[in-house]
């Protein structure tokens, strides 16, 4: 390792241009005639549009159009799709409700848009906005899932009847059924989990300009994976040809992947530039963040686990609904299934497992990924269950996890995955140790001295990222590929230009990606320029969720690197009238070993550029390309341990110690880890004790659509978190990364609940759990107390 290279703790590079508000956003893009978007958004939850009035709003100054869906549709702007085909266990396909990006005839959750307004300025536009008469006639509507699905319940799309999208279903329904039956013990229990806001810094944004001379569009968009955006806009969406449309997704702030997606938005945004003949720009405000960003988790659940008289699991069924609103987002369909199902393995060894999924509409905002994706939902069911199971049998929750540990690797799991590496019991130790998880009852009985619930959680999560192969996801039902590419330039004086098609939103791909180059290469990382986000500079790229930067996007990079080094070498070796195999690479220099002759890159770049005197028959220049298809899923694990301290008089729950032992595979850099790892803790900590949507039952309204009424996590909410990694190289990809960046919001929720759950000695408990919750179960713990 070098001073820069893979394992160092070295400050972000980007943080220089944050820190100082340098960020180039795409709210910063102002371009000249540039009109402003605002738009006309239903009130109601299910309503038919009978008419759209907007002639006092067109008389109004600086407005330039009204723009409705009818017009949209007659330009042959297609529906938004979703991308990942799932099929019902009878074999139908999902029912997939048709979305205009301006709503034509019926709107089907609060802040559909139906119309949209270009004015001169913003103020214009919603001022005329606010003056667009719509004629609505309001139609009953439905929230959750039960009622969606209920005899009767109202119709939500003509192509889904009873609102059901499809039953799926995978693994040995018969086994299963046959293990909790002869089972020696079953731990049964229903589960939320909750439905969540992104709520990133930088609300969702969108600048489209049109060249009429060119044909040409041009978007700069808050988006995690432009070139897929570009692919979808032209291939389903019908705005340009891909050649006739770029893409530009520049600093962005914060995704959690509410930003993987193709909104209504953006798209009105393309045809509305062409329309009126002028830039456009629109820029959310909150509460249009709130309505109108995909929303995540939502799932009802009841799960049984059987375990033999042993105590080891025979048998794992789970059943669970999912809500995913108005209508399907671009991934929402495989959130529940692949991302979900095929994880109820945990990191245990489970011999038959059936899980059913049922998915529905309801008329509120769409629900799609969000951090961790599947994931944190499958974790949550299989970490509660565990804990559950352990108080059940009177065993400790640790010890009964150890004794199903998956230990013997590769393992093939009854719902697909097959675990390549890990050590789960090392992450165990190691969490035990920090946390002095044995002197735990100590610490309770002095909490109780002072009138305080203290109580312990554990939670070892296992997590599926860098999903691949292509091949797999294909034959599962994804649109796309889920490959990724590169390109690395070395310019002829010897700086190094890396073009790949990850995307960064606040990981930090600018300081890691150029550590990779400065270990292979022996540069320092401010002679490497990372570039992304354009599909103009950029070939394609598949973008950045699912913790695949690292081990997918940084992967395609080490291949071009390979490449980019054997071409120098010959080059060097010929120059220096020496072997190709005595090359070797120092300290940003190509030397032949044993000797002290040596050529610098700069003078290898410039030697490939001049071309004076290269090796017989090799192209000019020194810059290649690779695209990288992973063999297999890579699967972080760890284990999380959580000790809260519960005031009963007010229900305030103190989060006293968290302990997070990840094992991530080989790490680039430590401190930008650590930094992924924290931000997810907060998220996760946040679900379980703050966040969480409410709709109104009757009116669909969501009465949690402002900071006001939806409590996100402060500093004071958290505590000073220990975290830790352990290391099983990845054997699926040549760097053995593998992935950081959801682990911490998929492990901690049940470790938190968990240990509430052990102070207040009932698993009655659902989250957010709120000081109210907590208070009135406190109280109910304390009456049986007070009659002894």
């Amino acid at each position: 390792m070098g001073v820069d290279g893979i394992g160092a703790r070295v400050p972000r590079k980007e943080d220089k241009r944050f820190i100082t508000g340098k960020g180039r956003y795409t709210d910063d893009m102002t371009l000249p005639r540039m009109g402003f978007v605002a738009f006309v958004r239903s009130p109601y939850a299910h309503a038919k549009i009978q008419n759209i009035d907007a002639s006092a709003a067109m008389e109004m100054p600086g407005v330039d159009a009204v723009l409705r869906g009818d017009e949209l549709v007659a330009d042959g702007i297609g529906n938004l799709i979703c991308g990942w085909m799932i099929h019902s266990k009878d074999g139908t396909p999902m029912k997939m409700g048709a979305w205009s990006a301006l709503a034509t005839d019926t709107v089907r959750f609060v802040g559909q848009a139906v119309a949209m307004v270009v004015a001169d300025t913003y103020a214009q536009a919603r001022d005329a906005a606010e003056a667009v008469m719509v004629d609505w006639e309001e139609l009953p509507a439905v929230t959750t899932t039960a009622e969606a699905l209920a005899p009767g319940a109202p119709q939500i799309h003509p192509e889904c009847a009873g609102n059901l999208i499809y039953d799926w279903e995978i693994g040995d329904q018969a086994a299963t059924d046959a293990a909790i039956e002869n089972a020696a013990h079953v731990t049964k229990i229903d589960i939320t989990n909750n439905r969540l806001v992104p709520n990133p810094m930088e609300p969702r944004a969108a600048v489209a300009d049109y060249d009429g001379a060119e044909e040409h569009f041009t978007l700069w968009t808050t988006s995690q994976n432009p070139h897929t955006a570009r692919l979808v806009l032209s291939a389903f969406y019908n705005i340009a040809p891909e050649h006739k449309l770029r893409v530009i997704a520049p600093d962005v702030g914060g995704g959690f992947g509410s930003k993987i997606y193709v909104y209504p938005e953006e798209v009105a945004c393309l045809w509305a530039a062409k329309k009126v003949g002028r830039p456009v720009k629109w820029v959310s405000d909150r509460t249009e963040a709130f309505l109108t960003d995909a929303h995540g988790r939502d799932h009802t659940t009841t799960a049984e686990l059987a375990f033999d008289a042993d105590n080891r699991i025979t048998g794992f069924r789970v059943n669970t609904t999912a809500n995913l609103g108005a209508y399907m987002s671009l991934f929402s369909s495989a959130v529940p299934t692949y991302l979900y199902a095929t994880l109820l393995s945990g990191q245990y060894a489970m011999p038959a497992i059936y899980a059913n999924v049922k998915t529905v509409y309801t008329n509120t905002t769409p629900v799609d990924a969000y951090r961790g994706a599947g994931r944190p939902e499958a974790t949550y069911v299989v970490e509660r269950i565990m804990e559950v199971a352990a108080r059940e049998l009177g065993l400790d929750p640790i010890e009964l996890r150890r004794k199903n540990f998956v230990t013997e690797f590769p393992h093939q799991t009854p719902v697909i995955m097959c675990y390549d590496a890990g050590d789960y019991d090392a992450s165990v130790r190691a969490a035990q140790d920090a946390i002095d998880y044995a002197g735990f009852p100590a610490r309770k009985a002095e909490a109780a001295s002072r009138g305080k619930l203290r109580g312990i959680g554990v939670s070892c999560y296992i997590e599926a990222c860098g999903i691949a192969p292509s091949k797999a996801v294909g034959s599962l039902g994804a649109g796309v590929g889920l490959w990724e590419s590169a390109e690395v330039r070395v310019n002829p004086v010897g700086t190094i230009e890396v073009l790949t098609g990850s995307h960064s939103h606040g990981q930090g791909h600018e300081t890691t990606f150029a550590q990779l180059v400065a270990e292979r290469l022996g540069v320092g990382i401010d002679t490497v320029q990372i570039v992304h986000g354009d599909t103009d500079k950029v070939q394609f790229g598949m973008g950045t969720y699912g913790s695949r930067s690292g081990a997918v996007g940084m992967s395609a990079i080490s291949k071009a690197l390979d490449k980019v080094e054997a071409k120098a070498k010959k080059i060097a070796a010929h120059l220096m009238e020496a072997a190709e195999t005595d090359i070797v690479v120092e300290g940003g220099a190509f030397k032949v070993a044993g000797t002290d002759k040596q050529l610098s890159m700069t003078e290898v770049a410039l030697a490939a550029y001049t071309a004076h005197n290269l090796p017989d028959g090799m192209e000019p220049g020194l810059k290649e390309g690779a695209f990288y298809d992973p063999t297999n899923f890579t699967f972080p694990a760890g284990c999380y341990i959580c000790e809260v301290e519960i005031d009963p008089d007010t229900g305030k729950t103190e989060v006293v110690n968290f302990v997070a032992a990840d094992d991530f595979g080989r790490i680039i850099n430590p401190m930008i880890v650590e930094g992924q790892v924290h931000g997810g803790l907060a998220q996760g900590i946040g679900q379980a004790l703050l966040e969480g949507c409410v709709y109104d039952a009757d009116s669909g309204q969501l009465t949690t659509a402002s900071f006001q009424d939806y409590c996100m996590p402060r500093a004071d909410d958290l505590p000073s978190f220990k975290v830790m990694t352990t290391e099983t190289i990845c054997p699926g990809n040549p760097l053995g990364i593998k992935g950081c960046g959801e682990a911490g919001a998929i492990g901690s929720p049940p470790a938190l609940i968990n240990a509430l759950t052990d102070a207040l000695g009932t698993e009655d408990l659902s989250m957010p759990a709120t000081a109210e919750k907590v208070w009135r179960l406190a109280q109910a713990a304390r009456a049986p107390m007070a009659a002894e």
